[in-house]
């Protein structure tokens, strides 16, 4: 199963950054495709902190349609939302060890036991630094 990061969201969201027609096209082909793909429950909360932030952007985006935008894709069928379940401490454990994680780096860990937790063979991401966590393979879709 795919994952996608919270960065992917923020692309596709936002018309004026590099990549948004690519991350659109592709959430477009996971939310209409048959095959389940995932959204870590913290990439989803981090998009609309991302997307209604004022220091980020010149012109935010209204929560209403942010919340509006992410519902979007929790209504496909094919979306799993990875959430911690009764395995997770471990896989926890593993990531923030495994990757040595500190700092901000230890959401990025939160968000790889996430994946690992729940079987993601590949996290598609823009950020190099999930490629330290140990059996999480990252890959930016847009290079």
């Amino acid at each position: 199963m795919i994952a996608i990061d919270t960065n992917i969201l923020v692309y596709a969201h936002r018309s004026e950054l590099p990549h948004h027609s690519a991350a659109l096209r592709l959430l477009g082909e996971l939310a209409e495709g048959e095959a389940p793909w995932a959204i870590p429950w913290p990439c989803a909360y981090e998009f609309l902190k991302t997307v209604t932030h004022p220091r980020i952007f010149l012109r935010p985006t209204e929560p209403a349609t942010a919340v509006e935008d992410l519902e979007s894709l929790l209504d496909s069928p094919s979306l799993v939302m990875l959430g911690q379940g009764p395995a997770h401490r471990g896989h926890l454990r593993r990531a923030v060890l495994g990757g040595a994680a500190v700092g901000s780096t230890v959401h990025d860990a939160h968000i790889a036991a996430l994946a690992l937790e729940h079987g993601v063979t590949e996290l598609l991401t823009v950020d190099r630094d999930f490629s330290r966590f140990p059996g999480l393979r990252a890959r930016n879709p847009f290079s």
